[in-house]
């Protein structure tokens, strides 16, 4: 049976044309299916669109708590020398060697053979974090160890003087380098975050020095790192709260990241007892120092896996590249 709002091209007399087909004879609009497709954030099969990261989690996430607490005590040891703080500077002299040997055996382990490192030696690129990150290494690598060996055997104190200032320069960039190296990867929550990615490295690298410094200086040369260790926390919880409200949708591994949560808490908790109780009590500064560390190291590792998690579900990389597309 034919429709009265059926299209008419020969002429019949008998059929009322289109022109004359009472309006809504079709059907109640409402019961129609919604028009337009649906965002579906998808891949083939629903097969990741990227490949996966080869890079271990201890490894690479060990790496990157380990550089920024070299980096950090080198700095907050430069500034201890420079102040009059001999025992603080020995702590973060000692620290930096220490993390140091490990962030390096993290990076070896992780390469396979130690040639890989040299190779990377051969040639300069500004344009690469990793080519720029290695030397940055090699150059604060020596410092680093030149300071911490003097300080350990008590011999060539000028020239251990002069390394620590070194290296304490050299500090900031070995904190900071490798928030580069993994925004530069097509990593999603790791490229996204770009803007805010250096600070909370920095942040997290500062209050993981000082609470090492409060934990293992004595109280009355801990003021420095009691100041850095708050200033850390907070540039780290800000610059993480604005990455995710930046982000949106692509903040979400960043969200349910329970590593990343227990880091902040950690941080903002060691450094507020460190500068309340931990002033006065050896006790509140150890464990205050403790939880600083803990919360860094939550951190780093935190973001290793929100950033496998954005690798690995289609969802946020296709919607990212549709938005900026559209």
């Amino acid at each position: 049976m034919t429709s009265q709002t059926d299209v008419r091209l020969d002429g019949a007399a008998e059929l009322r044309t289109e022109r004359e087909a009472t309006p809504g004879s079709a059907g109640d609009r409402r019961e129609r299916p919604e028009a337009g497709p649906e965002k579906v954030y998808d891949s083939y099969y629903g097969r990741p669109v990227l490949n996966e990261p080869t890079w271990q989690e201890h490894d690479i996430a060990g790496y990157l708590f380990l550089g920024g607490l070299a980096g950090a005590s080198s700095t907050l040891a430069a500034v201890a020398e420079l102040t009059g703080r001999p025992r603080l500077a020995r702590v973060g002299r000692v620290a930096a060697l220490c993390a140091l040997g490990g962030s390096f055996y993290s990076l070896i382990h992780d390469l396979g053979r130690p040639e890989r490192f040299i190779n990377m030696l051969r040639v300069f690129k500004v344009t690469s974090p990793m080519s720029v990150g290695t030397w940055i290494l090699t150059a604060y690598g020596p410092q680093a160890v030149c300071a911490g060996a003097a300080d350990l055997s008590g011999r060539l104190p000028r020239l251990g003087r002069a390394a620590t200032v070194g290296a304490g320069l050299a500090g900031p960039a070995v904190a900071t380098y490798t928030a580069a190296l993994i925004c530069d990867t097509a990593v999603p929550a790791w490229h996204e975050g770009f803007r805010e990615m250096p600070f909370l490295f920095a942040g997290s690298a500062a209050a993981a020095a000082g609470g090492l410094g409060m934990l293992a200086a004595p109280l009355s040369e801990a003021g420095p790192a009691r100041r850095v260790a708050m200033l850390g926390a907070a540039v780290e919880c800000v610059a993480a709260t604005r990455m995710e409200r930046r982000l949106g949708p692509l903040a979400e591994p960043l969200k349910r990241s329970r590593l990343l949560r227990a880091g902040e808490a950690l941080s903002l908790a060691g450094a507020l007892a460190g500068v309340t109780v931990g002033r006065r009590s050896r006790i509140a500064a150890v464990a205050a120092g403790a939880a600083l560390l803990a919360g860094s190291a939550c951190t780093r590792f935190g973001i290793f896996r929100a950033g496998m998690e954005s690798a690995n579900d289609p969802k946020y990389t296709v919607q990212w590249q549709r938005r900026r597309l559209s």
